[in-house]
């Protein structure tokens, strides 16, 4: 039954049959049967609790790191990032963020206010809830190093105090209370580290050079498996360059795959599977996706 049946009553707003190729950084995805835009925190809970316990749920951020098949989503998709932009001080070294404020604009935010290392952020794509939810990392630095506390909400629309405790962190993983979601958290710095602008645009430049920031892609599709780079891996298979569909390995970075013409999802998530089999066969190692592949494929 769709969720429209039940004429919920929100204060956002909701869509239904919303594309979701207007939503994922790599311009591709079926239509999610029904987007909600909360208003705010007490707007979500209002709707969580009204929802059908059976209704399918998926909670987007701005779309990096997510392939959304051709088929769409099911369910409800919740976009919440706009009103969770809050950004404060907290205390001396610290930070509460929202889950929505872009990872860059974190990263300003705390070299201005001198705490550090916070640089890395800025080599993070997407929102802070992103980076909560695979701890990000770049240049050396990675999310959890710095996460002391967090506010997250449940499927039933209450909120939850939590800690690091609370979760299982490694490498690109994350793993936590089930049906639970982020709506911000607190981080500390270090004091013995001052940040620096010139070096965190000294990153920026390096990313801007070696990265096809202007196409549309989901930013670096496989973790790097111990001890190496898929980089590397991909460029010495003679993958660079490799096509199928609109959907090509970066020329520029090999662990990029790019939107060049007209992708689908579909040629997309064939490629990954290419890449996967080939440097398997070429260097026997099984490259391991970071970008979260959800929805249904065309019937």
């Amino acid at each position: 039954m769709m969720v429209a049946a039940r004429e919920l009553q929100v204060q956002g707003e909701l869509r239904y049959d919303e594309p979701m190729s207007r939503h994922t950084s790599w311009r591709v995805g079926g239509p999610a049967e029904t987007f909600f835009i909360p208003a705010s925190i007490d707007d979500l809970a209002n709707f969580l609790v009204e929802l059908d316990a059976d209704t399918p749920l998926f909670w987007l951020g701005t779309g990096t790191n997510l392939l959304v098949r051709d088929g769409g989503i099911a369910g409800v998709v919740i976009a919440a990032t706009s009103m969770l932009r809050h950004l404060e001080r907290h205390g001396e070294l610290g930070v509460r963020a929202g889950a929505g404020v872009p990872c860059t604009q974190l990263a300003r935010q705390c070299i201005r206010w001198q705490l550090g290392p916070s640089e890395f952020f800025a080599g993070i794509p997407g929102t802070v809830g992103g980076a909560l939810a695979m701890n990000a990392g770049a240049h050396g630095g990675e999310t959890w190093e710095h996460v002391t506390a967090l506010r997250t909400i449940d499927r039933g629309g209450n909120v939850h105090d939590r800690s690091p405790d609370d979760y299982d962190v490694g490498y690109r993983s994350v793993r936590g209370p089930e049906n639970e979601w982020f709506l911000e958290a607190t981080l500390r710095f270090d004091p013995d580290v001052k940040p620096s602008m010139d070096a965190m645009k000294t990153m920026l430049e390096r990313r801007k050079r070696t990265q096809p920031l202007g196409l549309p892609s989901c930013g670096s599709v496989f973790r790097n498996p111990p001890g190496d780079h898929s980089a590397r891996l991909i460029e010495a298979a003679g993958l660079k360059g490799y096509r199928i569909g609109g959907a090509e390995v970066s020329t520029k970075h090999a662990n990029f795959i790019i939107n060049r013409d007209a992708a689908t999802a579909s040629d997309i998530e064939q490629l990954i599977e290419h890449v996967q089999t080939t440097v398997r066969e070429v260097h026997g190692v099984q490259l391991v996706h970071e970008v979260r592949m959800v929805g249904e494929g065309n019937s």
